[in-house]
């Protein structure tokens, strides 16, 4: 029998553990998905994430022949839900709906309670949803520059409402004031709803929140936009300037969505959810369904997610840092 050397025998080997390799990647891609799924969300139902997560599940579901479970964990600036799943078995059937407090976060607890980065892994972007700042509709200031008028004839009086200390909202307003010279009371919400109705009903005469869960009392006329932080203006709110057009360019804010999976998923799992998704937000009863809850659908690559949860780290450990922000 011809002997090999041992550069030979290595070759060899590493050929049969790629082949191996290869076709499990194969078995696990062709045997995927094999029971339902969990879309895990951090917040309560009913709220902007959970909407979105419902939208693209429906549609995910249909494509991937297993029902997609929307899982609400809560808690902790959706942190519980978050280490949920990076504990969760990498096998493609616990995935999270994650928002923008998933690159706060990490700057924003002490100790940082994970890393997103390496944690998890990038499945795909979903949509996004911009933040507006709106007002009761009794408050005399009708725009920014009359806001601005008046934060500085009474600085630290107006008080503006918003999910919670961290969130994208607070986050928006923050980097808002400062680049405006003015000092806004925050007064921090656990979640939106009550936030919304304590601004409708003037005890808090400002706040800064997702389109979403402002459209409804925009409509009714209890609450009006003073300015949408998008880099255009948004469909559902055409009369709103953006915050560009109200003097200040470079300020644009919106609660983006992505899928993520536990990190060590296979890669061709991984592949199969993202080329499935980016089906899904294709699909112009999708997009119907997110243009009507105020969001935009946002095909796109897995590295533009990366890039994105990069960026916003950055950016949100040196808001933090700055304004000295706290978690609730």
């Amino acid at each position: 029998m011809r002997a090999f050397s041992p550069l030979r025998r290595n070759l060899l080997a590493g050929a049969a553990g790629a082949t191996a390799l290869g076709c499990a990647g194969a078995w696990a891609q062709a045997g995927y998905p094999d029971r339902p799924i969990n879309l895990v969300v951090g917040y309560s139902a009913g709220g902007a994430v959970d909407a979105v997560a419902r939208t693209l599940g429906q549609a995910l579901g249909a494509s991937l022949g297993q029902p997609i479970i929307i899982d609400n964990r809560p808690g902790a600036g959706t942190n519980i839900a978050v280490k949920y799943v990076i504990g969760a078995k990498p096998d493609g059937h616990t995935l999270l709906m994650a928002a923008n407090a998933l690159a706060a976060n990490m700057a924003l607890y002490k100790p940082q309670p994970f890393d997103a980065e390496t944690d998890l892994v990038a499945v795909s972007l979903v949509g996004r949803v911009p933040v507006v700042i709106a007002a009761n509709a009794n408050v005399p200031y009708r725009n920014i520059a009359e806001l601005i008028a008046a934060a500085k004839a009474r600085p630290g009086a107006i008080s503006f409402a918003s999910p919670g200390n961290g969130s994208t909202p607070h986050m928006a307003a923050e980097l808002f004031t400062h680049a405006a010279g003015i000092e806004l009371m925050h007064v921090p919400y656990k979640g939106g709803a009550q936030a919304v109705t304590d601004v409708a009903s003037g005890q808090v005469p400002l706040i800064a929140m997702n389109a979403l869960e402002v459209k409804p009392l925009v409509g009714s006329g209890r609450l009006k936009v003073l300015a949408v932080l998008s880099p255009e203006r948004s469909p559902i709110f055409p009369d709103a300037p953006t915050i560009a057009e109200s003097g200040f360019k470079g300020f644009e804010s919106s609660v983006w969505y992505a899928v993520m999976a536990p990190a060590k998923t296979p890669a061709p799992i991984v592949e199969r959810l993202h080329a499935d998704i980016q089906k899904a937000l294709k699909l112009p009863e999708v997009r119907e369904r997110m243009s009507a809850v105020g969001g935009e659908a946002m095909p796109g690559s897995r590295d533009m997610l990366v890039r994105l949860l990069h960026e916003e780290r950055v950016r949100y450990a040196k808001l933090v840092r700055e304004a000295n922000i706290q978690p609730d």
